[in-house]
């Protein structure tokens, strides 16, 4: 493979000069400029990125925080992330933090030390102190979940009117016992679903019941079954279910189908997020739908104009009530 020295000596230059070109500097004249393309076209040269990169004391990569890469609910945003990253010369380089500061602060490190341009977050248990400290000085974007007080630009959905509609939806085809299966929370999504909720029975004068609202720790799907256990053995069994997301929400219809009760006649089940699995489950999924590729594209370009030096807003998307069988028989 042909190097920079071989390609001044071809083009009757310096290595300076040669190295003006590849950088896209002004200084050179447009006569030895075309000597130069000439001989790196006839030495099929390439440049090393990694040393321009040094130079321009950038990277172009992006690092992706998630809690866990098994969520099939990042698919979606990262394919986003990586189509715009790519259209625009990034790489991008996901990071499972497993929620664990340790591993946090290893991939701030690569932010801190110039070996990553910038991050999107989209860990809902990010320590918010140091990424907020960290944005300081760095481009960093929140993707879905965010921390509304950090100063730290990000592109969500509504969740507290998704979370309305989803519930409304279940009022509106006659349901009033209505439980809520939700995560822990600090987490803001959390509150803010659960907030959505509330305000549907409210509006509709139904009282809120707190022996129908469950917890869980995680989002996994086993967890979705042990709630649901739990609902299927209380004493006033509600006649439909809201979960806070589909994982839940299709271990729930499995447990339900392990009782050997209907869905939705016996109980109706709602989840959220539209991954792909929600339209494979017997019955389909009701689900409410965020725009996961648009999300993760939006990320991206954020990042990168951030990256560039401009200012950066928030972005509320839509989302859509998509309803299926497991509320409409």
């Amino acid at each position: 493979m042909a190097n920079i020295q071989q390609v001044a000596k071809q083009a009757g230059v310096s290595v300076a000069t040669v190295s003006r070109v590849l950088n896209g500097q002004s200084t050179v004249t447009a006569k030895t400029r075309i000597k130069v393309e000439d001989a790196i076209k006839k030495l099929n040269y390439e440049p090393s990125l990694l040393g321009r990169n040094l130079r321009n004391s950038e990277s172009r990569i992006l690092l992706i925080l998630i809690p866990k890469i098994a969520n099939p609910f990042y698919l979606d945003i990262i394919n986003g992330i990586e189509t715009a990253a790519l259209s625009q010369n990034y790489n991008i380089l996901l990071c499972e933090t497993d929620s664990n500061p340790e591993r946090e602060n290893i991939y701030f490190d690569l932010v801190r030390k110039k070996m990553a341009d910038g991050i999107i977050s989209m860990d809902p248990a990010v320590n918010i102190d140091t990424l907020t400290e960290l944005a300081e000085r760095h481009a960093i974007i929140q993707c879905s979940e965010y921390s509304e007080d950090s100063g730290i630009p990000y592109v969500t959905i509504d969740n507290e009117e998704a979370a309305y509609r989803a519930v409304k939806h279940l009022i509106k085809i006659g349901h009033e016992n209505i439980a809520l299966i939700n995560t822990d929370e600090k987490y803001l999504y959390a509150r803010q679903r659960k907030a959505g909720y509330r305000k549907a029975l409210e509006e509709h004068n139904i009282p809120v019941n707190e022996d129908y609202i469950y917890y869980t720790q995680h989002l996994g799907f086993e967890y979705g079954q042990h709630a649901m256990k739990k609902i299927l053995g209380s004493k006033n069994r509600p006649t439909a279910v809201f979960a806070v997301s589909d994982l839940l929400a299709i271990g729930s219809l499995k447990e339900i189908n392990s009782y050997g009760l209907s869905v939705p006649n016996d109980i109706a089940v709602v989840g959220f997020d539209k991954i792909d699995f929600s339209n494979m489950t017997n019955p389909t999924l009701t689900t409410i739908a965020q725009p996961m590729h648009r999300m993760g594209t939006i990320a991206a370009e954020m990042l990168i104009d951030k990256i560039k030096g401009a200012d950066v807003e928030s972005i509320i998307l839509d989302h859509e009530l998509v309803i299926r069988e497991s509320t409409s028989g």
